[in-house]
């Protein structure tokens, strides 16, 4: 990995930061952060600017949701991965960290190993491309809602078009149903949950093997198209 990309690690319990800052290294990264408060988390992200941050929820100052909420309210951190690092590991804790823009959540305990390959997933993730995106063979167009997979061009209605591009712009992600709606919604027609799992069906169907092997459900919160 690039050992010039800079990992703030936010984790108020010393032998967990201390066995994340020795993996992290270990694994090439050279250039890591550490903050044991929310607060002070917080500012270092802000005054550094990382490439990402491995965020505990349960911290003293601003728990690790106010934290991960005001990093994406802040413009120059838009470029800036976050992946949660927690004991909490219900439902409604991953969906409401999701919801508020981390980019993973990994419940403790954790393996090393599997750890690093998610944060080696996040950080080479690209953006949201302004014209076409392309991943696998599927090529879209946002300018005239064209899709095609290894040159045939594909039937796609206007929302699957839109739920397929979002999941697309940021392989390895995982969508909630609400932040697809959210994204899909227009005023021509309500798009409910159920809507987005209907719609899901659909491209699976349109896309065949592509979708067998790259759009993944993740239950109980949504799905997500893997790298």
């Amino acid at each position: 990995m690039n050992a010039i990309e800079h990992i703030l690690v936010v984790e108020d319990d010393p032998t967990i930061r201390c066995i994340l800052e020795m993996a992290l290294r270990a694994d090439g990264y050279t250039h890591v952060t550490s903050a044991t408060r929310g607060d002070e988390g917080l500012d270092l992200a802000r005054r550094l600017r990382p490439d990402l941050v491995l965020l505990d929820l349960m911290l003293p100052g601003l728990d690790g949701f106010a934290v991960c909420s005001r990093i994406r309210e802040t413009p120059a951190l838009a470029e800036t991965r976050i992946i949660m690092l927690t004991a909490r590991s219900a439902e409604q804790d991953i969906v409401r960290g999701l919801d508020l823009g981390a980019d993973d959540y990994v419940t403790k305990p954790f393996s090393r190993s599997v750890l690093l390959a998610r944060i080696h997933a996040v950080l080479r993730r690209q953006d949201p491309l302004s014209g076409g995106r392309t991943l696998d063979g599927l090529a879209l167009d946002e300018a005239d809602f064209a899709a095609r997979l290894n040159g045939e061009t594909l039937s796609l209605t206007r929302t699957e078009f839109h739920i397929l591009a979002l999941l697309v712009s940021r392989p390895g992600r995982v969508y909630t149903r609400q932040q697809i709606i959210d994204a899909t919604q227009s005023e021509e027609r309500a798009v409910t949950e159920r809507t987005v799992d209907v719609q899901i069906v659909g491209l699976r169907r349109k896309l065949g093997d592509w979708a067998a092997v790259h759009i993944e459900t993740i239950r109980g919160v949504g799905y997500r198209v893997k790298p």
